[in-house]
């Protein structure tokens, strides 16, 4: 079988020390490909040295991670605009916004976010959202900001029914990640009610663990057991997940 990590980390400094083993043991698990979320100017060099070794793996998006937007987030615009005029990119991700850690820049960020889109729609290229906290307010931005060429994933996807609902009206996907296999979740009831055209796997490694790896460092491997976590709430065979979340994968990017 055939799996995608829609959003991982991988160029953390958290795999320095054993990251070729950690994308070996992704190749193992069938996982053909991962597709790495920028944070801001201090993760391109790493994550474009992944793609440079393993280009038909590690796969690099381009944007401002919200938790990275302050006072002087012209500076960091700056330097991904720059990279996305120099070179092709999959999408721009990680972007969004967060009013998990800090409060205290949220209308720079839903500046941020609007002019990221702007991008992703210049360039017809897929956004990748980082909603934490702010998950209506920020369906309420894709709204404003849809047209034909804007689309993208909710990555991380924690939210309820209705709220997937609103995503998939949208024409966007949704990431489900370890998050899934928690006890407490909350996504038992949720996953059975998206369709499986509407979702892709990610593991936003290194975070975030599936069980039985709770706590521990997440790497791309364990797709799989996200995979098969879907295909139990959802009463399908995990085959056909992985051929649906994959195909979905690619259309995206």
């Amino acid at each position: 079988m055939e799996f995608i990590d829609s959003h991982a980390h991988i160029y953390s400094k958290k795999f320095k020390t054993d990251v070729d083993d950690v994308i070996n043991r992704s190749i193992d698990s069938g996982v053909t490909k991962i597709y790495m979320p920028n944070i801001d100017h201090t993760s391109i060099d790493d994550m474009l040295e992944l793609e440079l070794r393993f280009p038909e793996v590690c796969i690099p998006m381009m944007g401002l991670h919200p938790c990275s937007i302050n006072r002087d987030f012209q500076k960091e615009l700056y330097v991904v605009e720059e990279w996305l005029q120099k070179r092709p990119f999959v999408a721009v991700g990680e972007m969004g916004t967060d009013l998990y850690w800090d409060q205290s820049f949220w209308a720079e960020q839903q500046e941020v976010f609007k002019i990221q889109s702007e991008w992703a729609i210049q360039y017809d290229i897929p956004i990748v959202i980082h909603c934490r906290e702010t998950i209506d307010d920020t369906i309420s931005l894709v709204k404003e900001l849809k047209t034909d060429r804007y689309r993208g994933i909710f990555h991380c996807f924690t939210g309820s029914v209705e709220q997937a609902i609103e995503i998939e009206k949208l024409g966007f996907w949704m990431g489900i990640g370890g998050v899934s296999t928690f006890k407490h979740g909350g996504l038992d009831e949720v996953i059975p009610a998206i369709n499986i055209k509407s979702i892709v796997l990610e593991t936003d490694s290194p975070y975030l663990s599936p069980v039985p790896h709770r706590g521990k460092r997440n790497e791309p491997s364990y797709i799989p057991i996200i995979a098969k976590r879907v295909s139990e709430l959802k009463g399908m065979e995990l085959e056909e997940v992985a051929i649906e979340t994959t195909r979905n994968c690619l259309s995206i990017f």
